[in-house]
């Protein structure tokens, strides 16, 4: 079964069909401001239609006055055979259709009329143009062209899909669209969602994933559960929630941002990040292990008592207020920190409570210290104004175990990171790990039993690391001495000297290195039948006894082990694709499912749930019994009440490309592209081509992209002008940008719409020379708007008109190799070049296509923009320049590259573009007025539309209603080209999306568990 990542939300993805839609009406919230006079389309409508009609002649009504006309509709085959040409009714509920409707179809036939000796019926004289409601306009009979743009047959008496939908328009206030084919399979297939996921039991939303610009120093790195309460460790402090709380709201209590849709938890004050906590739920503490290398205990409140008692502890015994124990805070605070002390001088990476009570702790370069539970005693009861000595007492009483196996300088413990500890209480023993060893203890004489490796044989020697250090240090000391004594040696015999020391020594590390990646101890469990589990980054899985003997080595699953997790007669296995895996005591694989689209990094057992944490920053709650036979009941239960945890927002995108031609343009030009449409949109998108060209500057553009670095003056010039214009600051906010050498775009939005637009990541694809310049390629941003997907990508694809196959490699390799997620290089890897608002950047990718589903299949949304290229055939120069000036677009249309090779299924397969009624855009005169400026050069060269906008939302067929299960649905407003700007040989495009975007209400599904 092909395996697909969700969207870490409500509505989900999964491979199999989609139930019908939902006819009922939900609330809809819009976050555009409303339609400017300037902005609205000729004859648009001002008013968005929400009813959908379910009857055929209400449908056809509207369009049709003359009844013959209906057999053109009859005609349409209504199961999906012509879905790849369809184009879009969103404001309607489609005509009944059949089981297979989900099915999209790429067939070109013509719709024929059933009189096919007579000629078509036609529309009344006077009859409203492209959906719109505005003025009408008269049709002219001329079967070449009218003043409309529009043709209304072919010669032979036959009216194509696409011709009748462009004659008789969408819906009120759209513009008719064409869809290309090829879009119903493999990596173009529309991207399935669900209310409830059907391939993984319902879960508990405990901490709905946030988006990462609200969560700057409140990550949460790891979690423990008290049995009552989860705790979780992130970058400022701690958090915990009442798991019997879980199904309440907030009550009037102020959530941070990012948290509004999280159950109610509690936080306490500041301090450094944590590393690592766990509890001990018998002295009724929650010790954490922070960055700065200190230790902190914390009270763990009782539930149901206004005392600050110990959780279950021996004698339940109440805990003196004034005691360091009970710990200080505010008052309104169920936060108790208690002692706290400084253990280690590098950070606390590891620590565990034995079964005598005391707490190690493992540190960098192999430091593992204990602290025997009679000094914490002693010191928890100390009053809050001894406080001081509490700390210098524990401080004093630790033992170095590290030290203690130390003689004569040499040490049977290699020198790594202990990142790992675990405590076999029944044996007494504890386990120390790093990447590739292990050490047992003696938790009782606190005596080192065995040291071995990943492969389980015992390692007695001394610390390699250390002295290869040593020795490395040793050498690079004689190199330099001897440098000293060969005064007259020549400079060139010197600099070859050390380069050649300096690669000896980096080879010597890198081997160092990468010996044993692929095997890395990721994580370390202890079974119910007393048996140890380690997980490595190959995805394998280790069992051993409890004398550190290895017993077999299983796998199931091929991405790197990140957490697991023991209960009863189950353990559980956490990936870092987010993939959470169930097995028995004897390793055997009983289920599995995707519990998150990114690493599962913690998981714990607490109220009935295994609790697992995300690296974004999700907790979700899964029942112990699943899978199970009531996952199904479930899943029934949640589905039915879809609708009271479904919502509805509205929002409208513009969308602007533009070829500058190394130019700067005027304020005055941007605010006739942009800033007369902006004001009613809620999100601005703009792509650019060729802000900077030139063979010097492609170069070094290159050589900046090995190191992470991109960007230019003009770049930035021109990301400031456009925020001018767009208000930036008082009415839109940029929200992430990315510059691959002449490439640009920019996205800005509108503050009231902010808080609901994260998750910006940037990535870049060259298709210049060698797959590596960027003269042509493109650049792309992907963020989340209430919780879906969406991607824009700005493209400058290859020149010239002969160049057809090469425009379609271009685009097939920026699909499939644009990547958002591959790492890049370099020290500033973290932000996207040339835009100072923070957003994690992809890599330039070079890579070769590959097998791998592309990142861009599973976005709810992608928009293409940019100088594609595509020209016009078979047609001279003088031909088009006649045909422009008649309007006579529709003619125009059938000689475009684009639209013939989208018809052939050859490029942008499934996309739809909004009916051109726009002379081309390329090429013209700079500074010259009017359709005369077009290239009157010697070259002379065809005009074409080569600037274009195409869009793909999550129709599988253009009637679908937006629900959890088609939570994006788009139709095009405004599509035209900004003729009056004459700043560079092409003209600006724009283009106005109505979106309407279905997400889930977490509170609400929450408390329909």
């Amino acid at each position: 079964m092909e395996e697909r990542k969700e969207d870490d939300d409500g509505g989900d993805m999964f491979i199999v069909g989609r139930s019908s839609n939902h006819n009922l009406q939900r609330k809809v919230q819009s976050y555009s401001q409303p339609l400017g006079r300037d902005a609205t389309p000729a004859g648009a409508a001002s008013k968005h239609i929400v009813n959908r009609k379910h009857s055929l002649d209400e449908l056809i009504n509207p369009f049709y006055a003359d009844p013959s006309a209906i057999d053109l509709v009859s005609a349409v085959s209504l199961d999906g055979s012509n879905a790849g040409r369809s184009h879009s009714y969103p404001h309607y509920q489609g005509f009944p259709l059949s089981s297979s409707h989900h099915k999209q179809s790429n067939s070109e036939e013509d719709i024929r009329f059933q009189h096919s000796h007579l000629p078509p019926p036609l529309p009344p004289i006077y009859r409203s143009i492209g959906g719109s409601l505005g003025s009408a306009v008269p049709y002219q009979f001329d079967r070449r062209c009218g003043s409309s743009g529009s043709s209304l047959s072919e010669s032979d008496g036959t009216l194509t899909l696409e011709r009748a939908m462009s004659e008789f328009g969408g819906a009120p206030g759209t513009l008719p669209e064409f869809m290309g084919n090829g879009g119903g399979t493999g990596i173009f297939r529309v991207p399935f969602r669900a209310a409830v996921h059907p391939g993984r039991p319902p879960v508990l939303e405990l901490r709905p994933r946030p988006l990462r610009e609200t969560q700057a120093g409140s990550f949460l790195r790891t979690m423990v559960c008290t049995g009552t309460q989860l705790w979780a460790g992130q970058e400022t402090g701690l958090r915990f929630w009442n798991l019997s709380d879980v199904y309440e709201v907030w009550n009037g209590r102020l959530a941070k941002r990012g948290d509004e849709a999280s159950a109610p938890f509690y936080e306490s004050g500041r301090t450094s990040p944590v590393i690592c906590l766990v509890a001990d739920a018998a002295s009724g503490f929650v010790w954490s292990g922070h960055k700065d290398g200190r230790i902190r205990s914390w009270l763990i409140p009782k539930q149901g008592s206004e005392s600050f008692s110990g959780e279950g502890g021996e004698e339940d015994k109440i805990i003196p207020e004034n005691s360091i124990a009970a710990g200080s805070c505010d008052p309104e605070s169920l936060f108790r920190e208690g002692l706290s002390w400084q253990a280690h001088r590098t950070p606390v990476l590891s620590m565990i409570i034995t079964s005598y009570g005391d707490i190690w702790t493992g540190s960098e370069g192999g430091v593992l210290k204990a602290w025997p539970w009679e000094s914490i005693e002693k010191s928890l009861f100390l009053t809050i104004e001894e406080r001081h000595m509490a700390a210098l007492l524990v401080e004093r009483s630790y033992v170095d175990l590290r030290s203690q196996v130390t003689v004569n300088g040499v040490c049977s413990l290699p020198a790594v990171d202990i990142k790992y500890l675990l405590s076999d209480n029944s044996r007494s023993k504890v386990w120390s790990a790093g990447s590739l060893t292990f050490a047992l203890w003696d938790s009782r004489k606190r005596e080192l039993l065995k040291v071995f490796n990943i492969d389980g044989q015992v390692e007695n020697r001394v610390d390699v690391a250390q002295s290869q250090e040593i020795h490395v240090e040793d050498e690079m000391k004689v190199k330099l001495t001897k440098k000293e004594k060969s005064g007259s040696m020549s400079f060139f015999q010197r600099s070859r000297n050390a380069l050649i020391g300096a690669a000896d020594a980096v080879r010597r590390v890198a081997q160092k290195g990468t010996f044993g990646e692929d095997r890395k101890t990721e994580a370390l469990m202890i079974a119910m039948d007393g048996m140890i589990w380690t997980g490595c980054s190959n995805g394998s899985l280790l069992q051993w006894d409890g004398n550190g003997n290895r017993l077999h080595e299983i796998q199931h699953h091929s991405s790197a082990v990140k957490s697991m997790c023991a209960f009863g007669t189950r353990l559980w296995v956490g990936y870092i694709n987010g993939t959470v895996q169930i097995m028995d005591l004897e390793g055997n694989l009983l289920g599995g499912w995707l519990a998150h689209s990114g690493p599962v990094i913690k998981m714990f057992v607490g109220a009935s749930h295994l609790f697992t944490l995300a690296s974004q920053g999700g907790i979700r709650g899964w029942s112990l019994t699943s899978p199970g036979p009531i996952d199904d009941i479930l899943r029934t239960e949640l589905s039915s009440k879809e609708l009271a945890y479904t919502k509805v927002e509205k929002i409208k995108i513009l969308v602007g490309t533009w070829n500058v031609g190394q130019e700067r343009a005027s304020h005055d030009s941007l605010i006739s592209w942009l800033a007369s449409v902006a004001k009613e949109v809620g999100l601005v998108v703009v792509g650019l081509q060729e802000v900077e060209m030139g063979a010097g500057f492609l170069a070094m553009a290159a050589a900046k992209e090995t190191v992470g670095l991109e960007g230019s003056a003009n770049g930035q010039w021109w990301l400031d002008a456009i925020g001018r214009t767009l208000d930036e600051g008082a009415s839109f906010e940029r929200v992430g940008s990315r510059q691959l050498a002449g490439l640009l775009i920019g996205a800005w939005a509108r503050k009231n719409l902010r808080p609901n637009v994260g998750d910006v990541d940037a990535a870049a694809v060259a298709c210049g020379f060698g797959r590596a310049i960027g003269n042509k390629g493109a650049v792309g941003l992907r963020m989340r708007v209430f919780d879906r997907v969406f991607c824009f990508v700005n493209s400058h694809f290859a020149a010239h008109l002969e160049a057809v196959s090469k425009r379609n490699a271009d685009f097939d390799h920026v699909y499939r190799t644009l990547s958002f997620t591959r790492p890049s290089v370099g020290p500033n890897s973290g932000s996207a070049g040339a835009t100072s608002v923070q957003v994690h950047r992809g890599g330039n990718s070079t890579a070769s296509i590959s097998d791998e589903k592309p990142e861009l299949s599973d976005a709810d949304m992608i928009v293409f923009m940019g100088d594609f290229n595509y020209r016009l055939f078979g047609l001279s120069y003088d031909e088009a320049r006649d045909m422009v000036s008649q309007r006579c677009f529709d003619w125009l249309r059938d000689k475009d590259q684009l639209r013939a090779e989208m018809k052939a299924g050859k490029v942008f397969q499934g996309m739809r573009e909004g009916q051109i009624k726009f002379p081309p855009t390329y090429k013209f005169e700079r500074h010259q007025p009017g359709l005369s400026a077009y290239d009157s050069s010697e070259k002379k060269r065809i005009p074409a539309w080569c600037d274009r906008i195409l869009y793909r939302d999550n129709r599988s067929i253009s009637v679908a209603e937006c629900s959890l299960e088609c939570p994006v649905v788009s139709s095009i407003s405004l599509y035209e080209a900004c003729m009056d700007v004459t700043d560079s040989d092409h003209k600006p495009v724009r283009c106005i999306f109505s979106s309407e975007i279905a997400h889930v209400d977490k509170t609400a599904r929450r408390n329909s568990c």
